[in-house]
């Protein structure tokens, strides 16, 4: 697949597939040459912005994390990524090994080559880079970002681990690990370096922005839980004039040559130039191919879970008891009735799609499938909803890939990051973070009372949920809070997610709640951290595998 990588909507076209950090060098051109220019060194530094891409597009090598938590379920019972594997972590157990872990979530080698890349280029700039000061320090900013937002996708991952710097000299077969505390110091130097040093977005003409830097800064200081930094980062952030977009959906949909005031880093892409994108391939709903005779889409769907975490429109939970009965019931779920961007991100039964009806229902156009039952449901839904946030719903089925941009990082998530910091605070500011809360929900049209102490605090992780759903943060929020080996719904054990089954009775529709697990789901607390690779163990004298997985 043709990659097109923009941040903040630039023409930076890069021709790579999609293996993860593959640097194969295309010339014999001295680094010399490549380094010494202004547009040289763009030019370098642009296949390194595909970094992002791949840790964004392909966090884990089983799927998008969401699959791991209650918010999606992969519908396929076979033995691959995108299909039962997801399920089979979830169940955890005997299959919890270091080295199962480690070839489903583990990114050690593959982040320590983009970060040995990285180096390499901060080397070659400092040593061969004859353009002037202002341009050499703004290179080595996005330079320096890069390396810190690969450090901080390795730390948030394996916590200790190993620094390397520009001076390739240090380089060695043999080299101990660094404390989680000093990496985070690391990250903090570089982020910080690259806020400083960057322009802002109008002026970087498509490139990395302060804007980005600070942004990132707030989501990996909470990480780290240095709060006041990701106080500051999100001020710096408001500061430079980025604002809630009035519309939910047009936060992440909206491409930033429409005017988009929200997203901060935004990946576009061409289907003219074949800068295109799979996502719409996998999620789209299974009614789109039938159309065209076809079977496909809809590998991953939501889950009733998900569905039964938004409120009523004017605010309040619906009482789902009534269908949470196996034996079914025509009563019609309160879909309607729920808040804005609960319609903006599930697709359910009488949902309006491309002009047509979702009919995710047996018989219907895009069908049910008995999850383990219909091994291969090849579109059909085991859920009764389909994704509709990220999804384009001018996607042609017919089309190689899709063009439509994604967002990674937006205004919304730097605000709820800075809630959760005035918090976390040692001192505290509870009115802060409520006004924070006060403003996301405005804009769903939701009412909030200001709330205190433990009732704050589930507020932020409730907005968290609901806001960014599908956006790839739960997961690792769960972990980072070390929630996720506590009992659902406080954290990810001890449940099975469900779905409705929908038949078509007359003019009726029954639903029945549904389990679309095998069994329970767990979480072990050995996963807050993943395990060392077997490969770094061999080869490195002076590592020792963590105590979580001896």
């Amino acid at each position: 697949m043709k990659k097109y990588i923009a941040i903040i909507a630039s023409a930076l076209a890069l021709v790579s597939c999609n293996k993860f950090l593959d640097m194969t060098p295309t010339s014999s051109v001295s680094s010399k040459i490549m380094w010494e220019s202004t547009k040289n060194a763009e030019y370098n530094i642009n296949y390194l912005y595909t970094y992002i891409w791949d840790l964004n597009s392909q966090p884990t090598v089983i799927g998008l994390t969401e699959s791991l938590t209650d918010e999606l379920k992969y519908t396929s019972y076979n033995y691959n990524s995108l299909c039962y594997i997801p399920s089979e972590f979830s169940y955890g157990g005997s299959v919890m090994t270091a080295s199962y872990v480690d070839a489903y979530m583990g990114y050690w080698s593959s982040l320590y080559t983009a970060i040995r890349q990285t180096n390499e280029a901060i080397s070659y700039l400092k040593s061969y880079g004859q353009m002037d000061d202002a341009d050499k320090s703004r290179l080595e900013g996005e330079l320096r970002y890069l390396r810190g937002y690969l450090y901080f996708e390795l730390v948030k991952r394996y916590k200790d681990v190993i620094i390397y710097d520009e001076d390739l000299s240090k380089i060695a077969k043999d080299v101990a690990l660094k404390t989680e505390a000093e990496a985070w110091d690391f990250i903090s130097k570089d982020l910080h370096y690259a806020g400083k040093n960057l322009p802002a977005a109008a002026a970087a003409n498509g490139r990395l922005n302060k804007g980005i830097a600070y942004a990132t800064i707030s989501r990996a200081m909470l990480y780290a839980k240095r709060y006041d930094e990701v106080i500051a980062a999100a001020d710096s952030v408001t500061a430079l004039g980025y604002v809630l977009e009035e519309n939910y959906a047009d936060a992440f949909m909206k491409p930033l040559s429409q005017g988009n005031k929200e997203a901060i880093l935004q990946y576009t892409f061409d289907y003219e130039k074949d800068i295109i994108h799979d996502f719409n391939r996998y999620y789209t709903p299974g009614g789109d191919y039938a159309l065209i005779d076809s079977k496909g889409g809809a590998y991953g769907v939501p889950t009733q879970e998900m569905v039964e975490s938004y409120e009523y429109a004017k605010g309040g939970f619906p009482n789902w008891a009534a269908w949470h009965t196996s034996a079914g019931t025509v009563a019609t779920p309160p879909y309607a009735e729920l808040e804005p961007r609960f319609q903006a991100t599930i697709l359910y039964n009488g949902s309006s799609w491309k002009g047509r009806t979702i009919e995710p229902y047996v018989g219907g156009k895009d069908g049910w499938a008995v999850w383990k039952t219909d091994k291969e449901p090849r579109g059909k839904t085991v859920t009764g909803y389909y994704l509709r946030k990220l999804v384009d719903e001018n996607y042609d089925v017919n089309a190689k890939g899709g063009s439509n941009p994604f967002t990674f990082l937006r205004y919304a998530e730097v605000l709820l990051n800075q809630a959760e910091a005035y918090v976390k605070s040692s001192t505290p500011q509870e009115d802060k973070a409520n006004n924070i809360i006060r403003a996301i929900r405005a804009r769903v049209k939701l009412p909030y009372t200001n709330k205190s102490g433990s009732s704050l605090w589930d507020a932020i992780r409730q907005e968290r949920k609901v806001e960014l759903a599908y956006e790839g943060l739960r997961y690792w929020d769960m972990r980072r809070w070390e929630l996720a080996a506590e009992n659902y719904p406080t954290g990810l054990a001890n449940y099975q997610q469900h779905g409705l089954k929908i038949e078509k009775n007359g003019e009726n529709f029954v639903y029945s709640y549904v389990s679309v697990d095998d069994k329970d789901r767990t979480f072990a607390s050995k996963l807050y951290r993943f395990p060392m690779p077997e490969s770094e163990l061999n080869s490195n004298k002076l590592v020792d595998q963590y105590p979580e997985w001896k």
